[in-house]
């Protein structure tokens, strides 16, 4: 397997995704390490010609002012990372604690943080073997970076902390033994470096976002089922309609319509069963093409903070300048990242009424809840109550947090972000999207199956066979709990992906 290489260039959310899930090496760049060591050149002679210099000579945060003695900044750093593990709450998941530290380490490559390339090394060997910190994920405020967070990964780099190794969760110190690493030993500068950044709520930001982008498509596949079972009226989804309101996203989702219906001869024209449908069938591309619209923007900001510096103060070699900013502050991710959740959360909003219009016999014509013996069978009545659940829930979610703000460090850090909160929102709303689509799909070839799947397009049929490989028709009532959970599942996996390819699908959130 070709290694992914950390330059603090180029780094892209699928390289991420695959280095923090599907355990991808990484190496360092040879070029990016000569940087590092160039600016860490810096460090050493403003040690020796002692300079007052933010976090290598002096204290964090409010103690800013206070000047720390030569033999004590050994110390300084040590204690940073353990004052700062102060994370409360159920740990992050091991995939996202990856994606951190691929993150920290690309973040550090770019060679503007003072630190030794041994630092970025350990990191490197810490993903390489897999022993993964143990990160409770509460307790950032998302400026100054992700310090509670970043501090707990960081320990493991020292040897303190507690990892997960094997299967076991271990100290920090036993976990790099096992693995046949030694701890690393820091010095001045270091430890701040490895703390000040956004790294928490870009991993998962790169984990929303890349799970969202294949649910895009998705999305259009479940909805074109439904309106082929529900007789909808394609004439909606003429190009003549983009042409006059032209969103590239709306475009897209209208060819994708087209050419999933092509063929039906279940859909209708205007007046054969009704003048028009409802908002759910008829302006699916106006929702769902602003969807992708709004996650090209925000793959577009993720992206450009993976390959960012986000440490402070930062270190330009070569106009010898040291200078004390905000690059660590999160409201660039927490803006898009708090948008992602509200993208996602309309996506399935719009999915869990298409739901609704199969399993109402008013709305649809066919047998309430999808089930020939109702009332002494119950269908897929409970699988709508999720789907709600799931809806209303996102509701709350999707409030901001980039609009919150509690100052810290004594009003020294007086405006932050909240965007690691922001992050954790959208994940969350992520997965309930899944759900939500699962669900729309089974509705969906439970109703064909009631019609004739023989009278599906022959995209649309691709699709409902595609869900008849993991899930049987529903004759007797079963828990839907099962269902539900295999068909989410299997969206984002590789079977998946290649559905969508013969589809025509998955070429990405916007096609121009």
């Amino acid at each position: 397997m070709p290694h992914v290489t950390l330059s603090g260039e180029g780094l892209t959310i699928a390289q991420t995704y695959a280095i923090a899930k599907h355990y991808d090496p990484v190496e360092l760049d040879r070029e990016a390490a000569m940087n590092m060591a160039a600016s860490r050149r810096m460090v050493v002679r403003y040690l020796d010609e002692e300079r007052t210099v933010y976090g290598v000579t002096t204290g964090f945060g409010r103690f800013s002012e206070v000047v720390i003695p030569a033999d004590k900044r050994h110390t300084l750093q040590v204690n940073l990372l353990r004052s700062h593990s102060a994370g409360v709450g159920t740990p992050f998941s091991e995939t996202v604690v990856r994606g951190m530290m691929a993150l920290r380490a690309n973040a550090l490559a770019k060679g503007y943080s003072g630190v030794r390339p041994v630092v970025v090394e350990q990191l490197v060997n810490l993903l390489n073997k897999n022993v993964v910190p143990v990160i409770p994920s509460q307790g950032s405020v998302g400026a100054s970076g992700d310090l509670a967070p970043l501090a707990h990964l960081a320990l493991v780099l020292i040897g303190e902390g507690m990892a997960t190794y094997q299967g076991q969760v271990l100290p920090g110190a036993k976990a790099l033994e096992r693995a046949g690493l030694t701890p690393l030993v820091l010095e001045a500068k270091e430890g701040l470096a490895l703390i000040n950044g956004t790294q928490a709520m870009g991993a998962m930001g790169v984990l929303a976002v890349h799970e969202a982008t294949g649910l895009a498509d998705w999305a259009d596949a479940a909805a074109a089922l439904s309106i082929d079972v529900l007789r909808g009226i394609p004439l909606a989804f003429h190009p003549a309609v983009a042409r006059v309101r032209p969103h590239p996203g709306q475009a897209l989702v209208q060819q994708h319509l087209r050419d999933l219906l092509h063929g039906s001869q279940l859909t209708t024209s205007p007046g054969q069963l009704r003048v028009q449908d409802a908002y759910s069938l008829r302006t699916t591309p106006q929702v769902h093409g602003a969807a992708r619209e709004g996650l090209a923007h925000i793959a577009d900001v993720v992206t450009a903070e993976l390959n960012s510096a986000t440490d402070n103060p930062l270190l330009f070699a070569d106009e010898d300048m040291v200078i004390s900013a905000g690059n660590f502050h999160g409201e660039p991710l927490a803006l898009v990242l708090d948008y992602l959740g509200i993208v996602a959360a309309e996506w399935a909003s719009i999915s869990e009424r298409r739901i609704e219009r199969m399993v109402n016999p008013t709305l649809s014509g066919l047998p309430a809840f999808l089930t020939t013996h109702g009332g002494l069978h119950s269908g897929l009545m409970l699988a709508q109550y999720t789907a709600a659940s799931l809806v209303s829930e996102n509701k709350v979610w999707a409030h901001p947090s980039s609009v919150d703000s509690i100052p810290t460090s004594a009003n020294q850090e007086d405006h932050v972000s909240m965007g690691t909160t922001s992050a954790r929102k959208s994940l969350t709303i992520v997965g309930n999207l899944r759900y939500v689509l699962a669900i729309e799909l089974l509705a969906g070839a439970q109703a064909a199956d009631l019609i004739g799947p023989t009278l599906l397009a022959p995209a649309t049929r691709k699709v409902y066979e595609w869900v008849r490989t993991m899930v049987p028709t529903l004759e007797d009532d079963r828990s839907p709990a099962a269902d539900i959970e295999v068909v989410a599942a299997a969206m984002l996996s590789e079977p998946g992906q290649q559905v969508l390819n013969e589809l025509g699908l998955g070429r990405g959130i916007i096609v121009s």
